[in-house]
């Protein structure tokens, strides 16, 4: 029997290709450290791509639409959010945030993970509507060590640190909901776990039996 006569799960580069695209969620405390991971995993991964958040909060200094955020005003994210054009949504500091469906359909489609850094309200949304999402969370090495870093931060009063330390309390305690937990006690180390997750999802048989039938190519 030649390789040709195999039937198709006899043949390697039937399982060869990359899987099907995913989202993956990053959550975690604030000051935890998740966008500086985020921006190393996409330096590590070229397969992975961030997703673009929309907010209705002004645009600030040096911000670039649809590179730093989709500006919307409240009207127009609503109307989106209504029509299931946002994907999951969340309302901090009087302003709307949320992932319009378009941009992260297009790049699930294309085969890439796409990473969403959102809060655990935003990561039980997408786990409802994208069951294949991963989940992960992001914690510090001690709630002390997360302390002296928005300490050191130098952007919050005392009172607006404690009040994130709760918050942060608050947010570990949903943390069953997720796949995966990853401690940024150093940032190359937590980056390389991240990107280790990435690339075995990716190897998971039933994201390439998904991308193939999503090609047309599954002849099982």
């Amino acid at each position: 029997m030649n390789a040709e006569s195999l039937p198709p799960g006899g043949r390697i580069e039937v399982w060869t290709e990359a899987g099907a695209g995913f989202p993956l969620v990053v959550s975690g405390p604030s000051g935890v450290g998740k966008t500086s991971l985020v921006d190393r995993l996409l330096a590590l991964d070229r397969g992975t791509v961030r997703a673009i958040t929309a907010t209705t909060r002004p645009k600030r200094e040096g911000e670039i639409e649809g590179e730093s955020y989709h500006f919307f005003s409240e009207e127009r994210f609503l109307q989106l959010r209504d029509r299931g054009e946002v994907v999951e949504s969340a309302r901090y500091n009087d302003a709307w945030y949320g992932t319009p469906r378009a941009d992260l359909e297009r790049n699930l489609a294309a085969g890439r993970c796409v990473v969403l850094n959102i809060e655990v309200q935003g990561a039980v949304q997408i786990r409802t509507r994208y069951p294949e999402a991963v989940l992960v969370f992001a914690i510090p090495p001690s709630w002390e060590a997360l302390r002296d870093r928005l300490v050191r931060r130098g952007t919050d009063t005392p009172e607006a640190i404690e009040a994130r330390i709760r918050r942060g309390r608050e947010e570990m305690e949903e943390i069953d909901r997720y796949d995966y937990v990853v401690v940024n006690d150093d940032l190359e180390r937590c980056a390389g776990d991240l990107a280790a997750i990435v690339r075995a999802e990716r190897r998971r048989l039933d994201r390439i039996r998904g991308r193939r039938k999503s090609d047309g190519e599954d002849r099982r």
